[in-house]
């Protein structure tokens, strides 16, 4: 077993005892319990960092080519922009809801091809990184926006059910999810317009355009379209709260699609095959 495959084993422990710690604060309302998680989490966070280090060393690429390495920073990204967003609201239970997917994210890596198979010659480019940085930062910034969206309907269920007890306690107010899920549409969009942008030009110095409507290519440009109304509206017509949080999570799991489903299910230059043989 390679130093990079056994850190990543030793990172999807971690992030499991942080989900356990998450989960069970929530439903025991125990606060100390979240402040462990977080703290646990942090640390899963630092041998994650290592980990991605360790399979850049090993390729020589930037550990998002194959399947195994695309969701393994995927959840490194997730888990990132999560810490950061903590530092802004403190809700220990955004975690309850991040924290496992990052952890799926992770499980789903586990399960994928490890080995290090032949890179395709376009991936050796600069702009290779700065494309697949930009988009997996849009991705787990929106990802943050879908587990609010999430959480903003189980809380306004339960306020119009008028059921003031139990985990209406532990969630967040109606105002403060409807804001985080505006902070991450702010920060989110433009990450993705850049990793649009920077995808269109190493497209053009790899294959000759920076356009070649690709199933890949078309699936992000929905996907931007989705966030560009849902920005839009927010701006122009004012929407928030129960659409705003719908949008966010239709937004995502779009996004999802296009990230797993194209690559998968369909061809184009743009899939794990193409670029490593996998």
């Amino acid at each position: 077993m390679t130093l990079d495959i056994l850190l990543f084993k030793a990172t999807l422990l971690v992030y499991f005892i942080a989900t356990l710690l998450y989960l069970v604060g929530v439903i025991t309302r125990r606060e100390q319990l979240g402040k462990i998680a977080k703290w646990v989490l942090i640390g899963g966070f630092a041998v994650h960092c290592v980990t991605l280090g360790a399979r850049w060393l090993a390729t020589g690429l930037t550990p998002a080519a194959s399947l195994y390495e695309a969701l393994s920073f995927f959840a490194w990204a997730l888990v990132g922009t999560y810490l950061l967003f903590d530092l802004r609201y403190r809700i220990a239970v955004l975690g309850a809801f991040v924290c496992p997917l990052a952890l799926v994210l992770m499980i789903g890596g586990s399960a994928a091809p490890k080995q290090i198979p032949a890179a395709n010659p376009v991936l050796d480019s600069w702009w290779f990184p700065v494309h697949v940085t930009l988009a997996f930062l849009g991705y787990a910034v929106f990802a943050v926006a879908a587990m609010a969206g999430v959480m903003y309907l189980l809380q306004e269920r339960r306020v119009k059910a008028k059921k003031f007890s139990g985990l209406f306690y532990r969630l967040p107010s109606l105002d403060t999810l409807d804001s985080i899920n505006y902070k991450c549409l702010t920060f989110g969009f433009p990450l993705m317009t850049m990793g649009i942008i920077s995808g269109a030009i190493w497209g053009n110095s790899a294959w000759g355009g920076y356009w070649r409507w690709d199933p890949k290519e078309t699936g992000a440009l929905v996907v931007w379209f989705l966030y560009a109304a849902l920005l839009h509206g927010r701006l122009t017509v004012g929407w928030r709260g129960r659409r705003a949080a719908l949008f966010a999570i239709l937004g995502f799991l779009c996004l999802l699609f296009t990230f797993l489903g194209v690559n998968l299910l369909l061809g184009g230059q743009h899939t794990f095959k193409s670029f490593t043989g996998q």
